[in-house]
This record gives C-alpha cells, sequence and structure tokens, in this order.
C-alpha cells in the first residue's frame, strides 16, 4: 500500500509559515521589503494590538494586474528571478515567492492594487489560503495589504506570541532594519492610531538622527574605503559613545541587512585598547559587493549571508574603521599646553636691511675660573654623602650597619611574616584584594565584590520599598528608539520602584527628572537605556527576574571600577559586607570574585 503522498497547498502554506512567518513583526518586514522592490516612494505601516488584530501596508509602487494579484499568493510564485542563475545575481529583497502565501494562510488577506496602465484595480480577499472574493475596484496606483486575525487558524502559534510591547518592539525593529538602507523613501508607522514615526527622505546620517537621535549621530565617526573587492561606508561610534547593553549595531550588504559575528568581531578588534572588553560601540557598516560574490539564500530571514572573500574583507574592515579613528585621534597623543605663547617669534636674520636698527645675536657670558667643587672662595659647600672611612664599612658585621643606611631598607615584622592568618589586607594594582587566611593567600576582585554587595542591597530595599530618588535642578531631555519606547511604556512603574521619575513628552522624548540614589557622576541616559534593553525581553520574564536583572545593571553601573585606589578602612568594610552576603564566591550573573592560593602552592613557587 502506498503511504507517501503529496501534501494539500494549505498544509504545505502553513510548513513554509513556520519558517517565514513566526510573528507579526514577519509580516512587516516582507510586506515592507515587497514595497521596496515595488519602488515604492512612501510606504504607510499602521498596526493594532502589535500586529494581533490587523497589520496594514500602503505604498505608492507600480502595483499588480488583475492576474499578477490572483498568482502572488501562489507558492513559488515571483517577478524577481526567472531562473536558478539568477540567485547569484539578486538586486531585491525577496525571490523566493513564498512570503505572501504564508501569510495568507494563517490569517485573513484584504489586497487592493492597481497598476498606472489600468483605470480601475483589483480588490482580492483570502481566508486560510482559500479565495473569497476577487473583483475590481477603484483605488490608487500601488498596493494596500491589511492583514487581520494573524494566527487565527493556528491557535498554538497564536498562544505563544508575547505581550504586546514585546511585539511592537520587534516590529520596530524590523522596521530599522529597512528604513536605514533606504533613506530615499518616505516611511510612517501608526500603532493603534498614535504615530510612532514619520521619516521623509533625507541623507543617511539624517536618517540615522531619525530614527535614533541626535545624541548618537554627534557620536559617529564616517567610515569610507574603495576596493575592487568591496566598497565599505558607514559610521561607528566614538569610543566615548560604548555602552554594556543596547548598542545599535547593524550591517548590511548591498542594501540588505545581515548578521555577521566575523565582521562584529573585526570591528571589536580596531576598537581594542581603546574601550573596556565588556563594552560595544554602535555602528552602522555598509557594504556593497558584486551579487556572484554572496549567497543569501541559506536561511529563510536571509540574514546570514556567505561572503567569498570572507577573511580578505575582514581586513579591509579593519583598516577602515582604525583609519576613522585615526582621523578622529581616538588614540590620545602628546599635546603640549600652548596657552600664552608667542604667535610670531622672528628669526635672525643678518641680512636684514629692512630695519634702521643694527642688529646683533646675543652673546654668552662665560665664567671659565668657575668650579662647582670648590670648598673654597665660593658660595657652594660640599655635601659629604660619602663617608671618608667607607673603607671600614666592609669590615663591619651587617647588624652593625648605621642607621642612615638601614632606613633605606624596608623593615621586616617577624609577626606579620609567621602568623598563619592576618586581619590586614592589601590592595594589588588597584584591583585586587589580598589577605592572609589560614590555607593561604586569599584575593578578592574589588570590583566585583561591590557588585555583588550592591546587588543583595538593591533586592533587599525593593522588598520593603521602592529605591530612593533624587533629582537635579536641569532635567536630562533624551531622545529613545521606537524600540526603547515601546519597552518604556510598559516598564513606567518598574522604574519608578527602582528610583526613576520620568515624563514622557510624547514622540519618543522623555524628561529624567529624578534617578537612583547613588549614582552621581553616572549619566543617568546611558543607564536608562540598558535598564530598558534589559526589559525588552519583559514578557518572557517574571517579576522577580526583571528585578533580578534589573538590580544587576544597576550594581553594575555604581560599583567601584576597577583602578580606583581603596583605603584600609574601605578595603576592610568591603570584605566585611561581601561575606555578609549570602554568596560571596560569585557575581549574580556567575562570575568569580574570592580565589584562595594555597600554601601548597606557595611553597612549590620557591622550590
Amino acid at each position: 500500500m502506498d503511504i507517501i503522498h503529496l501534501l494539500p497547498d494549505s498544509v504545505a502554506n502553513q510548513i513554509a509559515a513556520g519558517e517565514v512567518i513566526q510573528r507579526p513583526a514577519s509580516v512587516v518586514k516582507e510586506l515592507v521589503e515587497n514595497a521596496v522592490d515595488a519602488g515604492a516612494q512612501q510606504i504607510d505601516i499602521i498596526a493594532v494590538d502589535a500586529g494581533r488584530t490587523s497589520i496594514q501596508v500602503i505604498d505608492d509602487g507600480k502595483g499588480m494586474s488583475e492576474t499578477d494579484a490572483r498568482m502572488a499568493f501562489e507558492r513559488h510564485a515571483t517577478s524577481k528571478i526567472q531562473q536558478a542563475a539568477d540567485l547569484f545575481t539578486l538586486t531585491t529583497m525577496g525571490f523566493r515567492g513564498e512570503a505572501l502565501p504564508s501569510i495568507a494562510s494563517v490569517s485573513q488577506v484584504e489586497l487592493t492594487t492597481r497598476t498606472a496602465d489600468y483605470d480601475l484595480g483589483s480588490r482580492l480577499m483570502l481566508e486560510a489560503s482559500h479565495v473569497i472574493l476577487q473583483e475590481p475596484t477603484a483605488c490608487p496606483v500601488g498596493s494596500n495589504f491589511l492583514i487581520k486575525n494573524l494566527f487565527f487558524n493556528v491557535p498554538a502559534r497564536r498562544k505563544f506570541l508575547k505581550s504586546n510591547q514585546t511585539e511592537l518592539a520587534n516590529i520596530s525593529s524590523e522596521l530599522e532594519r529597512i528604513v536605514l538602507v533606504h533613506p530615499d523613501i518616505a516611511f510612517s508607522f501608526t500603532h493603534n492610531n498614535a504615530p510612532v514615526f514619520n521619516l521623509k527622505p533625507s541623507s543617511l546620517k539624517q536618517r540615522i538622527s531619525g530614527v535614533f537621535g541626535q545624541r548618537l549621530t554627534d557620536n559617529l565617526l564616517t567610515v569610507e574605503v574603495e576596493t575592487p573587492m568591496v566598497s565599505i561606508c558607514g559610521f561607528v561610534g566614538k569610543p566615548e559613545s560604548s555602552r554594556k547593553r543596547g548598542a545599535q549595531q547593524f550591517f548590511f550588504v548591498n542594501n540588505r541587512y545581515m548578521r555577521h559575528p566575523y565582521f562584529h568581531r573585526a570591528i571589536q578588534e580596531a576598537f581594542s585598547r581603546l574601550i573596556p572588553t565588556d563594552e560595544q560601540v554602535p555602528y552602522f557598516i555598509y557594504l556593497d559587493v558584486p551579487p556572484a560574490e554572496i549567497d543569501v539564500n541559506i536561511h529563510p530571514t536571509k540574514t546570514e549571508i556567505k561572503f567569498e572573500n570572507e577573511q580578505a574583507i575582514w581586513q579591509i574592515l579593519l583598516a577602515a574603521v582604525r583609519e576613522a579613528l585615526g582621523r578622529f585621534n581616538a588614540i590620545p597623543t602628546i599635546d603640549f599646553d600652548t596657552e600664552g605663547r608667542p604667535s610670531d617669534i622672528p628669526v635672525y636674520n643678518p641680512l636684514d636691511t629692512q630695519s634702521q636698527a643694527v642688529k646683533h645675536p646675543p652673546t654668552v657670558k662665560i665664567d671659565s675660573t668657575f668650579n662647582p667643587f670648590e670648598t673654597q672662595g665660593s658660595t657652594y659647600t660640599r655635601r659629604q654623602t660619602v663617608p671618608t672611612d667607607w673603607e671600614t664599612l666592609y669590615n663591619q658585621p651587617a647588624s652593625e650597619v648605621r642607621p642612615a643606611e638601614a632606613d633605606l631598607l624596608p623593615p621586616i615584622e617577624e609577626s606579620a611574616t609567621m602568623a598563619p592568618s592576618s586581619s590586614e589586607h592589601f590592595q594589588y594594582r588597584a584591583q585586587y584584594i589580598m589577605t592572609a587566611v589560614q590555607s593561604g593567600l586569599m584575593l578578592i576582585d574589588q570590583h566585583r565584590a561591590h557588585i555583588r554587595v550592591l546587588y543583595d542591597r538593591y533586592l533587599s530595599q525593593l522588598e520593603q520599598s521602592p529605591l530612593p530618588s533624587q533629582h537635579d535642578l536641569f532635567p536630562e531631555v533624551t531622545h529613545l528608539t521606537t524600540e526603547e519606547a515601546a519597552t518604556f511604556s510598559a516598564l513606567q512603574d518598574d522604574l519608578r520602584r527602582f528610583g526613576f521619575d520620568i515624563s514622557d513628552l510624547g514622540g519618543g522624548t522623555v524628561s529624567i527628572i529624578g534617578y537612583p540614589t547613588g549614582f552621581e557622576g553616572i549619566n543617568p541616559q546611558q543607564l536608562l537605556s540598558e535598564l530598558l534593553a534589559v526589559g525588552a525581553d519583559r514578557g518572557s520574564l517574571s517579576v522577580t527576574d526583571l528585578y533580578s536583572r534589573f538590580a544587576l545593571t544597576l550594581a553594575r553601573a555604581a560599583a567601584i571600577p576597577v583602578g580606583q585606589v581603596l583605603s584600609p578602612m574601605e578595603m576592610q568594610d568591603l570584605v566585611a559586607q561581601l561575606f555578609a552576603s549570602t554568596t560571596p564566591n560569585y557575581t549574580p550573573d556567575g562570575h568569580l570574585i574570592v580565589a584562595i592560593l594555597s600554601q601548597e602552592q606557595i611553597d612549590k613557587l620557591f622550590k
């Protein structure tokens, strides 16, 4: 009996939808990319309930005829490639012909479209891949996709969607990757009748500013290099713009967003020794390579791309970023104080006849009879630094060394060297605290120790009451990205509990009126960005986990930095507080705090 059979189109489309359409952001990505490929100059995105209820994408592109509108929802129907060889010369965002049938298989779709060749357009309605209606209609040139009730026929998939704030942040993230490579196209995004952004055609740097704010673009350096193999342009952040979390990092190749950890390491290598190892800088890097030298057809999301000359491009990218840093003078140089120096020092020229006065070179008078070692008849006296009977020093035992010479040697305390343990603490390289214990020598990482102490303190305070807040005379006004703004709206109460007093000014702009006490000298805007980056996964975290991550972020920001010199009292207090905690050996994220060099290991070093 034959058991192998073809799957119905509706089932096959749902399988493809599992790879292509994972959440509402996937629908937005596919529809907006189609609009870009259609040559649109204005693209409007309208979402309701973060795409759960409806997603609408309107463009003024070339549109589709009545037949093309129907064919667009068939599997592997596309106008972007004709044969297999076209996969190696791709210039469009999409090419597989799976997006629209995948969307139609898990939602209710209404399409209105018209080309410039016809006076009437076409209206098409589908539900779970089945055509419900197709009729002529009056509409402008372009396409209007309305996607309703996403995953209505796949309840399991709909149940696993995250909160509206998380899904909205994912939509914003997908749109950012598209608008950043098409600054010549106007985009608008509206969510629940509230505008999220409205971007007009502009230059690349103005587009980055429109998405992420002027503060970010003020800290960007231009990267540009042209080679026969690859053309690289874009921007990297200055070293002072580095942060531990939430840095905006984008790679694009041939106007397509990609993830590339290997190229990311090239940028990190360029910034080595300029920023801390656990921080990252923002960058927007655009690569242009011949289409035949890359392969984008290796993953359904088309974000993983293979390069034919990967290692060579890595070296070119590293050199380009280093050149940008060199032009900025990111590496400090010696600059002498020039305040008050003469602006123009005249040079002696004996042939100058313009001046009536006779010029003579300066003369130097020397007293040839002066002897600095002469003691008679001189105002200088010779200092007796060497004893006249120095030969007798070789005949004296070591215990009879004169006090003047003995003071030059450090005193040796016999009790300290013989004691098995000591309550005194010593700081090594302003990074580690050393102290003697019964089993040997204990070393404590002071930065990590303070993180553990502050983490426990913050969590303990949150169980009782909100953290105290301090207010500045002049509030800090900052612009949030669309993803950060979506996260902020969901975390306002939690941020207030952590000591932040923030006022929403609308349009993604907030005013930081107050921040937690004890964070003097720390940029509250950067701290807020790091907390919003932590809270972006709020939908998948419990309240306890969220507060734990917030407390860790605050502890890292407020902990004493590596290289800070501590007094004996400060070291003693820090060690006492560390061993009063429940877990003194490790930080909350699992890094080692305390290490002991045993007496046996020490003895082996001297054998």
